[in-house]
């Protein structure tokens, strides 16, 4: 199966980066190389262009898309969380341009045995990187039932959380839960009927809340966000993709954070705590898909932008 994903704010994003053609870029979650590409063609023979994924079939698809550009190209198979490490190793120090695209993509969803998706009936995976040892399956039968419901209500923001965990923990009694299609019948029986016929797949909130678990994106996130913002020049642009609430108060507050770290009490007549801001907000309010983008991809929907540029 061929890696498609079709590459959401792609327009926006480029023009928010910035691209000077001499210049170094981080895409640190390349996923089908969409972004990437964009960012590779713009740059001359001084340019380059790291570009980062955890996921092997995310690599090798970039690979081939990336290849006309491969001269001022480089792939590393890694966690984004990483990239200072990643980029230390191959000698650069500072970069002018950031970009991290989040959640997961289209081809990771489609892609049956990979067991991200609601649609299909296969091994409970999720995991985006296949190297790592939890699976979805381990959250599923490890997880308490307590553990399971904060996970269900925080991350899938799923107001009958408290229901699904009970119903998982309960059937698990008997015997593992294995599949996608087991756990979907599971949390059909844990919805009443009338509130699953609206709001969509019964599925999406707490699918959304394992992969989440799973793969710990909530927390690499906040790991990485100041990391990456000191690895900026002077002028460089920060952008960041995110799909849903949790990821985007997430980059929400960091960047504020980035622009006025001051922490002194409001009533100081000057600022003793000596923490300086990093740079500006780009983005007062997040950029959004435009109704036409949403059309042709409705996965695009949700989708939020945010840029931070460094001072």
């Amino acid at each position: 199966m061929e890696f498609h994903h079709t590459s959401v704010l792609l327009a926006e994003t480029i023009e928010n980066l910035n691209v000077k053609p001499s210049g170094t870029y981080l895409d640190g979650t390349l996923g089908g190389g969409g972004h990437a590409c964009e960012v590779a063609k713009r740059l001359t023979e001084g340019g380059r262009l790291i570009g980062i994924d955890q996921d092997e079939d995310a690599i090798a698809a970039a690979g081939e898309r990336l290849f006309p550009y491969r001269e001022r190209v480089t792939l590393i198979r890694d966690n984004y969380v990483n990239a200072p490490q990643v980029l230390s190793s191959l000698g650069i120090t500072k970069v002018d341009g950031i970009l991290l695209d989040l959640g997961v993509s289209s081809y990771q969803l489609d892609k049956e045995e990979r067991g991200f998706s609601y649609r299909y009936d296969t091994a409970l995976d999720m995991r985006m990187d296949r190297r790592q040892a939890l699976s979805a399956r381990d959250i599923i039968n490890g997880y308490s039932e307590a553990e399971l419901y904060r996970m269900i209500r925080d991350y899938g923001e799923e107001k009958f959380a408290k229901n699904i965990a009970k119903h998982i923990a309960a059937v698990r009694q008997d015997k593992p839960i294995e599949t996608t299609g087991e756990l979907n019948e599971i949390i059909k029986a844990a919805i009443p009927a009338k509130m699953r016929a609206v709001g969509g797949h019964p599925s999406k909130r707490t699918f959304q809340a394992i992969r989440i678990a799973c793969n710990r994106e909530l927390e690499v996130l906040q790991d990485s966000l100041d990391g990456l913002t000191a690895l900026l020049n002077p002028g460089g642009r920060f952008c960041v993709i995110t799909f849903h609430s949790l990821e985007d108060r997430i980059v929400k507050t960091a960047f504020r954070k980035n622009e006025n770290p001051c922490t002194c009490p409001p009533d100081f007549p000057m600022c003793v705590c000596g923490k300086v801001s990093q740079g500006r907000v780009v983005t007062r309010k997040p950029i959004l898909p435009s109704e036409a983008e949403i059309a042709e991809n409705k996965r695009a929907g949700s989708a939020k932008l945010r840029v931070f540029e460094k001072g």
